[in-house]
């Protein structure tokens, strides 16, 4: 699996990294928006792990591009933020497949739940994908 990790944290972002490739996925990443943007058209990632607060292009803005660019949008996103998760229901009205709050996710401590998270969702586009939905 292709994942784009967009991470403006760096310890975040090495610490999915290092996961996400331990787990068998191959994983490109970067710390802003504009450049997220442009590997998610480069590579056509079978994911992307966004973050929401990003520099030079926002998270939400990056979101709308994905889906709006006819080769990737239909790529899943899965958003990763501190922001409450009230945000939630705006969130997947924009696009986002999944929400998940950073503070869920303790890196620094266990990266199994992290990548239990992602391959969860992966599972549930495979079933999707397989179904035709």
């Amino acid at each position: 699996m292709k994942i784009l990790l967009i991470e403006d944290s760096r310890f975040l972002r090495l610490a999915g990294e290092r996961a996400l490739t331990k787990a068998g996925h191959q994983v490109f990443s970067t710390i802003d928006g504009e450049e997220g943007l442009r590997l998610a058209r480069e590579h056509k990632p079978d994911l992307v792990i966004l973050d929401l607060m990003l520099p030079k292009l926002s998270g939400p803005e990056v979101l709308r591009a994905i889906r709006t660019n006819p080769e990737i949008a239909k790529t899943p996103v899965m958003v990763l933020t501190s922001l409450p998760q009230c945000n939630e229901q705006k969130l997947m009205g924009e696009g986002a497949t999944s929400y998940f709050q950073k503070s869920r996710l303790k890196l620094d401590r266990d990266t199994a739940p992290f990548v239990q998270e992602v391959e969860s969702m992966i599972l549930g586009l495979s079933k999707r994908k397989a179904a035709g939905r």
